[in-house]
């Protein structure tokens, strides 16, 4: 059973629309570890970067091996379930090195071990482009049939977004359920958004996929309504004439209206939240980066956050923003974002957008890279592809090696030399952590205005606030009062005024 929220309409109305002489290479034979076996020791004890209690709710909840994938007529309109249990993946590589090729398979792998699947076998074939009406070329489709038959999968998983039409011709020929890399993603995303926000991104994401992809049996969706009750669309329906295939879309649309409007309001809430951190001068620090580099091992490192950690792709959906202090007192909020990856469907950066925004608004990024992936240049490409895409690429930038000590010291010496603002750490082992606060300190935007005033002791709310907001040169505790020399921001140099000494 999936970890999703409960999509009444996407349930009802996700349904696939039309959808509209190379070798191939075969890759994945090996079975892959069951996801679904949890330790029996449980997490460890002493591991202060896992949140414990969440990680138990999720392994809680998994999908139940032996169910099938299934091609079902709900009222009347094909629903595709993504029961993905055992699948077969197919890439068409077009273009970069066989390395490249072996990187993507591999991580379209670790989608669908995430979503529940068990791959089977994986294959890619050379091509210039994707064929427009099959993906792989259409001689291949008949040996990709052949391979399904002989592993027993249900679904196929196709590393690349297909086309209404491409989508259509590969199941009438495969006879089983195929699924694009948009799809699977966006499916992972419905098991791990809890929060209300992340629940409403993720269903306005899939319905935005889904509006283009209705398909019903035989004539269902082309039948015009009639009769009475303008064949039971009811009040609000155009009457008859109006197809099937209309009511759905037109139900869908005003489904999306609705969760737009929601989420435009929980947009302003969190728009109030940072308003107000700017109002008090706090800086902000954005953990972001590829999914799975350990961007919430390294907020739990860094300022004791208890958040959900889990190896597996997407595992963090609803941001966490924590407040923490830098070694000389000032405040400053850190915040883990959702992961990135190569080919990130559009619906999802658009949903996203009110989430990804807290980077761009940001003072600093630490953008935290997986110093053991085979590709780390890679993952640093896709991105700030992303950053450039939400306005975040002007932001400060720190890049976060992490997993040192499963990294290859010739790979993070490659990193070092290619990025002039790094720093190397391991989030498991604590590694570096106190290197990087440092630096995070010294990136943190620093107080302009000089002070030095003599704040009488009936004033001790703002000797509280320069702790918490400005920089101390000098502090000394006198008859008269407190004697405190240092730099601030604006606002709380205008408050000191009052007590300046000359």
């Amino acid at each position: 059973m999936s970890n999703a929220p409960d999509f009444s309409l996407a349930a009802e109305l996700a349904a696939t629309d039309d959808w509209d002489d190379d070798d191939f290479v075969s890759g994945y034979a090996d079975e892959p570890d069951d996801p679904d076996v949890v330790d029996a020791d449980g997490p460890d004890p002493e591991d202060l970067t896992t949140g414990d209690l969440d990680l138990v709710e999720r392994h809680q909840l998994r999908r139940v091996a032996g169910l099938r994938t299934e091609l079902e007529d709900i009222t009347e309109v094909e629903y595709r379930q993504l029961r993905l249990e055992r699948v077969v993946l197919v890439g068409v590589w077009t273009g970069g090195t066989v390395t490249d090729a072996e990187n993507s398979m591999a991580e379209l792998a670790l989608l669908a071990e995430t979503a529940g699947s068990e791959v089977l076998d994986a294959m890619y074939q050379r091509r210039q482009s994707p064929d427009p009406a099959t993906y792989v070329g259409r001689g291949k489709v008949d040996g990709l049939r052949e391979i399904v038959q002989a592993t027993g999968a249900d679904t196929v998983i196709c590393d690349g977004e297909l086309a209404p039409s491409q989508l259509r011709n590969l199941e009438d020929r495969l006879k089983v359920k195929v699924v694009d890399r948009t799809a699977l993603i966006l499916d992972i995303f419905a098991q791990h958004a809890k929060s209300r926000e992340g629940q409403a991104q993720v269903e306005l994401a899939q319905l935005s996929y889904m509006k283009q992809r209705l398909r019903g049996w035989g004539g269902n969706l082309s039948r015009q309504a009639g009769g009475r009750v303008a064949g039971g669309a009811g009040i609000g329906g155009r009457g008859p004439g109006e197809t099937k295939i209309e009511t759905d879309r037109r139900r869908i649309n005003t489904r999306i209206a609705k969760l737009r409007r929601q989420l435009a309001q929980m947009k302003g809430t969190r728009e109030t939240m940072r308003s107000e951190r700017h109002r008090n001068q706090v800086p902000s620090v954005a953990i972001a980066g590829y999914t799975n580099a350990g961007k919430s091992s390294l907020l739990n490192r860094l300022t004791g956050a208890g958040v959900l950690v889990e190896d597996a792709l997407f595992a963090t959906l609803d941001p966490t923003t924590r407040r923490t202090t830098t070694s000389d007192g000032r405040v400053y909020t850190m915040s883990d974002t959702v992961g990135f990856v190569r080919h990130l469907p559009h619906q999802l950066v658009e949903a996203f957008r009110s989430t990804l925004e807290e980077v761009a608004d940001s003072d600093l990024v630490l953008h935290v890279v997986d110093g053991s992936h085979p590709d780390p240049e890679g993952q640093i490409a896709a991105v700030r592809e992303v950053f450039a895409e939400i306005g975040a690429d002007k932001v400060p930038e720190l890049v976060v090696v992490n997993k040192a000590d499963a990294a290859d010291p010739l790979v993070i010496a490659r990193l070092q030399q290619r990025e002039p603002h790094v720093v190397v750490v391991s989030a498991r082992t604590g590694e570096g952590i106190e290197e990087a606060l440092r630096v995070i300190e010294g990136e943190l935007p620093h107080p302009a205005e000089p002070f030095d005033v003599l704040v009488p002791y009936s004033r001790g709310d703002l000797v509280n606030r320069i702790h918490q907001q400005g920089e101390i040169d000098h502090l000394e505790h006198t008859g008269e009062g407190t004697r405190v020399s240092g730099r601030a921001n604006a606002a709380l140099a205008g408050d000191l005024a009052p007590y300046a000494v000359g």
